[in-house]
């Protein structure tokens, strides 16, 4: 104890950047510091010689806790209920655009998914709207994938879901791709159009091809 109060290890910190980040410690969003610092040999309190270059590291302006900086990957709260809600607007678009905006109740489905994820002024005119954009945007060369409906929809529905799969458990992951079945479903049974789409939704989201084809299988059998 006593050599180690004459000869220890200090590390000077250094803030680069700030900012709003998730913190694993507090559970919830809090601003941070990045820190980089230098290790240095310390001989009764004063530096003598330097000990190299410390990990960067995040700190937390709640609990002072330090993590690695891949805990800024993490999307705070408010950032994740905007990908979990443009991820539900998305899908709802897909699923109509395959064919089922002709129905009234595939309609009135998209629209209450939509507005229970966020978009609570959105109406059936701004949703047909949005759809007929989508279906107007062919500046996007990728093979037609989504049953002849253009790549411009596969590139959406990857640019919504993609960044939004990873921090997403899978039973969120399924429910959403079951939110997007039960639009397809709210008028009978599968189009040819709607279940590829939703094939798509399940790749997006990381899905086991055999687990999208189970869910897709689920939501069509009837309630007991």
């Amino acid at each position: 104890m006593r050599f180690e109060s004459v000869l220890g290890v200090r590390t000077a910190w250094r803030t680069v950047a700030d900012g709003e980040f998730f913190c694993p410690g507090c559970g919830g969003d809090r601003n941070y510091r990045q820190r980089t610092g230098r290790r240095r040999l310390v001989l009764l309190g004063v530096p003598v010689l330097p000990r190299g270059v410390a990990a960067p590291v995040v700190e937390c302006a709640g609990c002072s806790s330090r993590f690695g900086t891949d805990s800024l990957d993490h999307p705070t709260s408010a950032r994740f209920s905007v990908l979990l809600r443009d991820a539900v607007h998305t899908v709802a678009l897909a699923v109509l655009s395959a064919g089922g905006a002709g129905a009234s109740s595939v309609r009135e489905s998209a629209l209450c998914a939509v507005r229970c994820a966020g978009y609570e002024e959105c109406t059936e005119d701004q949703l047909l709207a949005l759809l007929s954009a989508l279906e107007a945007d062919t500046g996007r060369a990728l093979p037609d994938v989504c049953a002849g409906r253009g790549a411009s929809l596969e590139i959406e529905l990857y640019e919504a879901l993609e960044p939004l799969a990873p921090h997403l458990a899978v039973p969120g992951r399924e429910r959403l791709l079951l939110q997007g079945a039960a639009i397809a479903l709210a008028d009978g049974a599968y189009t040819p159009g709607e279940r590829e789409v939703l094939t798509t939704v399940g790749r997006a989201l990381l899905l086991d091809a055999e687990d999208t084809v189970r869910l897709l299988a689920a939501a069509r059998a009837p309630s007991s």
